[in-house]
């Protein structure tokens, strides 16, 4: 090999991108920035797959979408009276879900058509505000996250919400799991069923508020499904799921902020991406409840044809 060609060969490996693993891995913790959007994301990562194990079990995957959408207007109200955007969201988020239950309860319409009214008309009004109120809002920011350029009273909001998550749901723990996979047996004990439908309601508002900058109000509710789906088709055990949602998302939303740097792309997209290609090879390959695993287990069963004399 000619040695005036390897500086050559060096300079076209690094405009390509093709860096040794130990610079690609170390290369974004010199910027203090990206450091900090690693271990954010992490945090929002895991509050977001304890209570998508129990979003999945009760099946609130379109409540989680409709609380989502409906915190924008909050936010842009937030930040138009100077008060913290986690207020805002948190108060218009937990609006959505009561406007449901009274519209649901005084009307003839079925839940999920209540849902499909309410959020998409509290996220129009988050797009009217967005353009008529005068700040600096980036709605960009708002739908799809910002992460790398988060703020240290952002970060402090973000903190304070999934700690107190994690905080309520971990002295709950056991009555929300009742409550998500047997409401009525819930009842018969003594739970109070109505307690709990709006305890695990606010905890989801408050999951939406804590993954608002990392992944935004369009992508969260891919981070409010998706780990619970993944650790649903792996395990049976509830606190196994934990584990593996927890795994799964944190894995997801650290990778996925490396290639947001070194690809340069959004880092919400990225790390949703990754988490859906985790869901997509679990959804195929899981040794149980996985597609090869149930067509084999079909075709190993014997037919009638085969058992008759």
């Amino acid at each position: 090999m000619n040695p005036g060609m390897l500086p050559v060969q060096l300079v076209m490996t690094t405009e390509l991108g093709l860096l040794p693993l130990w610079d690609w891995l170390t290369e974004p913790l010199k910027y203090p920035f990206l450091l900090q959007a690693i271990w954010v994301s992490a945090f929002v990562g895991i509050v977001c797959a304890v209570l998508s194990c129990y979003i999945t079990l009760k099946g609130w995957s379109l409540m989680g979408d409709a609380v989502s959408h409906s915190v924008v207007p909050g936010v842009v109200v937030a930040y138009a009276l100077g008060i913290p955007f986690a207020v805002g969201a948190f108060v218009f988020g937990f609006g959505s879900v009561v406007a449901i239950g009274y519209i649901k309860s005084q009307t003839r319409l079925k839940e999920d058509a209540v849902i499909g009214v309410v959020f998409t008309g509290l996220f129009a009004l988050g797009l009217v505000l967005v353009t008529k109120i005068p700040s600096n809002i980036d709605l960009f920011h708002i739908l799809f996250g910002n992460v790398l350029g988060i703020s240290d009273s952002d970060i402090i909001q973000t903190l304070i919400a999934g700690t107190l998550t994690l905080v309520v749901i971990l002295l709950r723990r056991k009555d929300l799991l009742l409550f998500c996979f047997d409401p009525n047996h819930a009842k018969a004990i003594g739970l109070s069923t109505k307690f709990m439908h709006y305890t695990l309601l606010s905890v989801l508002a408050l999951t939406i508020v804590t993954a608002l900058q990392t992944v935004g109000v369009i992508l969260v509710i891919s981070m409010l499904v998706t780990p619970g789906a993944i650790a649903y088709l792996l395990s049976d055990r509830f606190d196994h799921m934990l584990m593996i949602a927890a795994t799964s998302t944190v894995v997801s939303c650290v990778l996925g902020t490396y290639i947001s740097y070194h690809l340069d792309v959004s880092t919400g997209g990225a790390i949703v991406v990754l988490l859906t290609l985790v869901f997509l090879g679990t959804m195929v390959f899981a040794p149980r409840y996985g597609i090869l695993a149930q067509q084999a287990g079909r075709f190993s069963q014997p037919s009638l044809e085969d058992n008759s004399p």
